[in-house]
């Protein structure tokens, strides 16, 4: 696929379908993918597909498995979103980003397609990984779930493997008041007679019984899946069609041991296609430890250390805890969230850990500024100090300035987390400031 000068480039797309339907924009619904599906008639018959849900652990389980299905030599198509840095971060072909000019051409396919039907932003980029994956012909599809799952516009494709990473309380205006009534919306991503991979080791209430209703063949958590953590390697055990498959000794190449979950549904899925798309054990190993995903505990500067995570509800905020326990210095936190989430929740969940909070704004239609966000938390229950700031860069800047590092033992350290922008706003920041030669 050749670009044209007809053809809108990149920027001018995504601006055009912001314009149109902002991405914050949420309308879930099946009926206008599958009719411009229907005009756009993908072949997908070469690949398989796998469709990755849940409410947390979706990026990280994703990443494992382009990772693993590399290392075999599968070319492998993802797509995910949001994106942290760059748009093109959604679109990934063998772990690269697709290239603008064809993410350009694939978007121009999806308006020819629609002629009158509108869609929203969300609807139009998932529509044209379809036609992607017809075009670049990957082996392998990984499809991220955007939000739910039944009427997420990613099922409109029948997966050959369904994932449910994890359930928990997460946009709830949308997907219901409980984890059940979520629940029966992400396991709308399931197939009858097909694989449905639950790494979510406490199913709500009719959570299962409503899968086996489907007629999808369950590999559930605790049962045909089990892992344990030994330090820092990772021996999982994977029992399908009366197999037990073990993989001792792993080490993830993406940190946090609420990620043995993620893993072990990865590798069942792998296990589930291997018929179908060969993988070797010793190809599960390589993959698994290069497997990376940036904003996940991701350490950005040594001098002082400066670690970035999306956590962005209380599940996520209970793992980033995990991660963060038995340091002995100070640490300084960096907080900025979306109007949409229990921030009073996340802030108490992650505050025995923190010794001084800046908290930040987001400038964006769904942001916090940061007297808002102390407003919904009462201040004097926190075990620290804090501050409101204007901007996460600010903040930033206020946080580097007090961290004690040079000749302190043990050296202060900087958490940034709340949401993806957020993340997105402190690695940005923090590259600037390394460009410049002032962090290392």
């Amino acid at each position: 696929m050749q670009a044209t000068s007809q053809t809108p480039n990149l920027s001018e797309w995504l601006e055009r379908l912001e314009q149109r339907s902002p991405e914050a924009r949420v309308d879930l619904g099946l009926d206008r993918v599958q009719q411009v599906l229907d005009h756009l008639k993908p072949d997908l018959s070469r690949c398989v597909t796998i469709t990755v849900g849940g409410t947390n652990g979706k990026g990280s389980c994703v990443s494992f498995l382009e990772s693993i299905y590399r290392q075999a030599g599968h070319r492998c198509l993802a797509f995910t979103s949001p994106h942290l840095l760059v748009f093109a971060e959604r679109f990934r072909l063998n772990g690269n980003h697709v290239e603008d000019g064809i993410l350009a051409q694939a978007l121009s396919a999806v308006e020819l397609a629609r002629g009158d039907i509108q869609l929203t932003y969300f609807e139009h980029i998932a529509l044209a990984a379809f036609f992607l994956a017809d075009v670049l012909e990957p082996s392998v599809l990984i499809l991220e779930v955007g939000l739910g799952g039944r009427l997420d516009a990613v099922n409109a494709v029948d997966a050959d493997v369904s994932i449910i990473t994890s359930i928990d309380l997460d946009h709830q205006q949308w997907l219901g008041q409980t984890r059940s009534d979520i629940a029966r919306e992400k396991s709308g991503i399931a197939r009858a007679g097909r694989p449905l991979i639950l790494a979510e080791q406490d199913p709500p209430a009719g959570m299962l019984e409503g899968l086996i209703g489907v007629g999808a063949n369950i590999r559930r958590a605790g049962q045909q899946l089990n892992w344990q953590w030994r330090a820092n390697r990772l021996d999982i055990q994977v029992e399908l069609n009366d197999t037990t498959q073990l993989f001792n000794d792993l080490e993830p190449g993406i940190p946090g041991q609420h990620q043995g979950g993620n893993l072990t549904a990865a590798i069942a899925a792998v296990l589930e296609l291997r018929s179908d798309r060969h993988v070797s054990a010793d190809q599960i190993h390589a993959g698994v430890a290069d497997a990376r995903l940036p904003g996940r505990f991701q350490k950005v500067l040594d001098q002082p250390m400066c670690v970035v995570d999306v956590a962005h509800n209380p599940s996520s905020a209970r793992s980033l805890r995990d991660q963060l326990q038995g340091y002995d210095g100070r640490s300084l936190a960096v907080f900025a969230a979306l109007g949409d989430k229990p921030i009073e929740q996340i802030v108490k969940v992650l505050d025995d850990q923190i010794d001084h909070w800046f908290f930040a704004g987001l400038d964006t239609s769904r942001g916090l500024s940061a007297e808002q966000a102390i407003e919904r938390i009462d201040p004097t229950t926190l075990r620290g100090s804090h501050d409101a700031v204007e901007s996460v860069e600010q903040a930033l800047d206020l946080a580097l300035a007090q961290a004690r590092t040079s000749g302190h033992v043990p050296p202060d350290r900087i958490i940034v987390f709340g949401s993806f922008l957020t993340a997105a706003a402190a690695i940005s920041h923090l590259k600037t400031l390394q460009a410049a030669e002032h962090y290392g």
